[in-house]
């Protein structure tokens, strides 16, 4: 494990607000939107609404799935402004984080601040009165965890970040099944573990491309202290324990001959991307022909396609 650090403030950076005047009330509502990543919440919001329906074998009340949606909004919401408040110093220096609203001044630090805290208890709250106890207690580690755990702790000391920070954001799985169910179950570990797999081959493609955004500030994200071939190579690891993980709702009798299809289909066509990766890499192939965002934009297809075949399956069997 490589282990580095950064200093909290870059010399030199100076995060200064824009004057209040310059600050239209449009730029700053979407810039209070951009603060909650909308993106990436969509993402979670995929991984929480099928596990909802393979909980409740069939559809599950709308209500509860239009407050789940919205807590885990919420929740999702504040972690990613809490994250923005603590990386604003980093996302500065780096391109692709540059227009960030804290960057560009349009939100203060405090307003930030002000703004994600909020959102963490209004959303636990939220889950707390509207859904359940249980369903509060997996949003609010999920935030903690994103927030302490992985920005706070391991982005900027390890290059095994992502791994065991992509847990905050495998937790929405077991919100979706507690929301129905108020209970755990295998069927929720294991999609739970999924999700865990297919963190580290879904981010570390879009790590290489921009490594060197991450190098800048000192980030250790994999491909920053390891080669391409490395990166690949674990890539391909995680990629095999992923499908395999998949594979396991079936056997268990959580799922029945569609979900099966598609986790093989998909499955099969991922292994062929990252063994497709791991060639290129080996082969000492870099800049646009390494192509190493095609596994990344697969990965987003891949687990929309696995959710989707979760939802799906119950009306099949």
């Amino acid at each position: 494990m490589c282990v580095t650090a950064v200093e909290s403030r870059p010399a030199g950076v100076v995060l200064t607000p824009s004057p209040v005047g310059h600050r239209p009330f449009g730029a700053r509502v979407k810039a209070f939107v951009a603060l909650t990543k909308p993106r990436i919440i969509e993402l979670l919001l995929i991984t929480t609404v099928p596990v909802m329906f393979l909980a409740e074998q069939g559809v599950p009340d709308l209500w509860l799935v239009l407050v789940t949606c919205l807590g885990g909004y919420l929740s999702a919401g504040g972690a990613n402004a809490l994250n923005m408040y603590i990386d604003r110093d980093i996302d500065a220096l780096m391109d692709r984080t540059s227009q960030r609203p804290l960057v560009t001044g349009i939100v203060s630090p405090r307003e930030c601040l002000v703004f994600g805290i909020s959102l963490a208890v209004i959303s636990t709250l939220w889950f707390g009165l509207l859904v359940n106890w249980l369903s509060a207690a997996l949003s609010l580690a999920a935030l903690v965890f994103y927030v302490v755990v992985y920005t706070m702790i391991l982005k900027r000391r390890t290059s095994q970040n992502i791994v065991w920070g992509g847990i905050a954001g495998c937790l929405p799985v077991l919100i979706g099944w507690s929301a129905v169910t108020n209970s755990m179950s295998w069927a929720a570990i294991i999609l739970f573990l999924v999700i865990f797999f297919w963190t580290p081959p879904h981010y570390w493609p879009l790590s290489m491309k921009v490594k060197e955004d991450y190098a800048r500030v000192g980030v250790p994200m994999l491909p920053v202290v390891a080669s391409n071939q490395v990166v690949a190579r674990q890539i391909v690891a995680y990629s095999w324990v992923m499908v395999f993980v998949s594979l396991l709702l079936t056997p268990l009798g959580y799922t029945g001959w569609f979900y099966t299809v598609v986790a093989v289909v998909a499955g099969a066509w991922w292994l062929k991307e990252a063994h497709g990766l791991r060639s290129r890499a080996k082969a000492g192939v870099t800049g646009a022909k390494l192509k190493e965002m095609r596994l990344f934009h697969w990965s987003i297809t891949y687990v929309s396609l696995l959710f989707v075949a979760v939802a799906v399956d119950p009306f099949l069997r």
